[in-house]
């Protein structure tokens, strides 16, 4: 191997250690502000480290074929202790300022959908409900007014048709207790309310 090639290899490594740092104290903010269960942590710990090895093997075999020699460990420990002497204490802060930022974007966008959408719709929904009382009682009373006005026509009509009635109404009862109308209602509805209670129990 050459020694420009052990150079890259050492360089490789040792961004690849500022990385693992990087990411390691995002994953450290990110668990402590959105406060994770404790027993999770040590299987996010150990997804770290997983995803870490393999990220790191693979930057290796990019760079020298996968083969592992003792610079190898030593730049990426370099790049490790660099980050945590140099950039730990700014990167902890970005991701604070992140996760700040996408919670204050996050309240924004409540606050938004609820003036824009939810307040609207609360509105509308009680300007509807108002306005379909109104128009109930305003039927309401125009139908008593109506009736107001029909119940002369309808007594001179019920005095004229009177005769007519009277018996027609008279042979309609008979009908009816001939064909036992209403005995056979009550077994219908007796028979109804029956096979209801039965699908209630079940």
């Amino acid at each position: 191997m050459t020694l420009e090639t052990q150079g890259w290899t050492m360089a490789m490594l040792l961004l690849s250690g500022l990385m693992m740092g990087t990411v390691f104290d995002g994953y450290r903010v990110v668990s402590h502000e959105l406060r994770f269960p404790r027993w999770i942590l040590p299987v996010l710990d150990i997804a770290y480290w997983v995803v870490a090895a393999l990220a790191v093997f693979r930057v290796l075999y990019a760079s020298n074929d996968g083969e592992v020699r003792a610079y190898v460990f030593l730049g990426l420990l370099i790049g490790i202790c660099l980050h945590y002497l140099a950039f730990s204490g700014a990167a902890i802060a970005l991701f604070r300022w992140l996760i700040g930022a996408v919670r204050a974007l996050i309240g924004f966008l409540i606050r938004l959908t609820d003036m824009l959408i939810i307040r609207p719709l609360i509105a509308l929904y009680r300007i509807v409900r108002v306005l379909t009382g109104f128009l109930v009682a305003f039927s309401i009373f125009i139908v008593r007014i109506v009736l107001q006005l029909v119940r002369p026509i309808w007594i001179l009509l019920r005095w004229m048709l009177g005769p007519l009635l009277r018996p027609l109404g008279r042979r309609l009862r008979q009908m009816f207790i001939r064909w036992k109308v209403q005995e056979k209602w009550m077994r219908l509805s007796n028979g109804l309310i029956q096979a209801w209670k039965r699908l209630k129990r079940k």
